[in-house]
Order: C-alpha cells, then sequence, then structure tokens
C-alpha cells in the first residue's frame, strides 16, 4: 500500500522526479511512499512527507480524497491512498536527491507527459470527486 501526497498551490500540484532507483526513473509523481511495519498510511504519508519533500506534516493536515487499486500493463497491483495536505511547515524542496532529480510544481489539470499512469489516474478521479477508483482490472 502507498501514501500519495497532494500538495495544492494556486491550482499547481508538486510532483517529484523519480531518478536512480530503478522504478519508472524520468517519470513525475506524487511525493508518496509504501508503509513500514507497525505504520499507519496517515503516518506514512507524513514520514514521506518530510523524508521526500522536507515538510513537516501532522494527522489533522492530512484530508483523505481517493483510494485507487491499480494495476499496471505487467500485472502488478498495487492499493494507494491519496491525501490533500490543508496545512505543511516548511518549503517543500528535494529532500531526496538519491532517488529524485526534481521537485516542481505543475497545474493540476496539466500534468507533464510523463507523470506515471498511477498519479495521472489518481489526480483525476480526486478532481472528479471520485473516493475510490479501479484501474487496469476487466
Amino acid at each position: 500500500m502507498d501514501a500519495l501526497l497532494v500538495l495544492v498551490r494556486d491550482g499547481n500540484v508538486l510532483l517529484a522526479q523519480r531518478s536512480g532507483t530503478g522504478y519508472a526513473d524520468g517519470w513525475w509523481n506524487l511525493p508518496s511512499g509504501k508503509l513500514e511495519a507497525d505504520e499507519t498510511v496517515a503516518e506514512a504519508a507524513i514520514r514521506e512527507g518530510f523524508e521526500e519533500i522536507g515538510v513537516e506534516l501532522a494527522e489533522r493536515d492530512l484530508e483523505f480524497v481517493h483510494l485507487i487499486h491499480y494495476r499496471n500493463h505487467l500485472g502488478d497491483a498495487r492499493l494507494g491512498v491519496f491525501f490533500v495536505v490543508k496545512h505543511w511547515k516548511g518549503e517543500p524542496y528535494n529532500a531526496e536527491p538519491h532517488k529524485c532529480s526534481a521537485v516542481e510544481w505543475f497545474p493540476l489539470d496539466d500534468l507533464p507527459a510523463n507523470t506515471y499512469p498511477y498519479t495521472v489516474e489518481g489526480l483525476a478521479a480526486y478532481r472528479r470527486g471520485v473516493p475510490y477508483n479501479a484501474v487496469g482490472w476487466r
């Protein structure tokens, strides 16, 4: 399961470009990560916010907006929990340069062509107000 952070400022969403991980390198994605042992999805979101983009969050800052059950073209499935971040402390920056080549703001309605499909689908559902979506299934 993944915790994904949706930071929006002036109609723009914060994306991070993966690099050096061996998975989806060069693709833009929301700041996100997998749950660790004995961690709730909200705790994972808070941890990832600090580790990836250097912002401090509290659980009250997170608003659940979407759950996606996504299966990619290889048949690999995952669950993603999308949280809009209502408030954060600090200015987001690339806090993991060994995993990310850039952090940038993009118009929420005009994402880069190389935005990872998992992120594209989740953000589109969020914008439509759809709380759950299954993608890649029959």
